[in-house]
């Protein structure tokens, strides 16, 4: 069974295609559960008419489901409570050139 570390650094392979930055340090994850075999995400998006989240859910799903112990993953977004720039990491803030 994958540990949610090894869960989280797989999503970060998934980039968000406007910002060019991990959904991860984009602080778009709001949590990442693994029973049987599964895993279930709760995620947002930057805001609620996003171009790109139906892409982003797809390549967060295809991810997870690369992993051999994980069979399905389900992705739920939600948008309580909003995302706001600070939840990004100090990283996506310098690529985006946040201070």
């Amino acid at each position: 069974m994958s540990t949610a570390e090894e869960l989280i650094e797989t999503l970060k392979q998934v980039i968000d295609p406007e910002l060019m930055v991990n959904i991860v340090d984009l602080g778009l994850i709001y949590s990442v559960n693994e029973e049987d075999r599964k895993v279930a995400v709760e995620m947002t998006l930057t805001s609620p008419a996003c171009p790109a989240g139906p892409q982003i859910v797809q390549q967060a799903k295809m991810a997870l489901e690369r992993l051999d112990d994980v069979d399905e993953a389900i992705i739920t977004i939600t948008l309580s409570p909003p995302w706001t720039p600070d939840r990004m990491t100090d990283d996506a803030k310098d690529m985006l050139g946040i201070f």
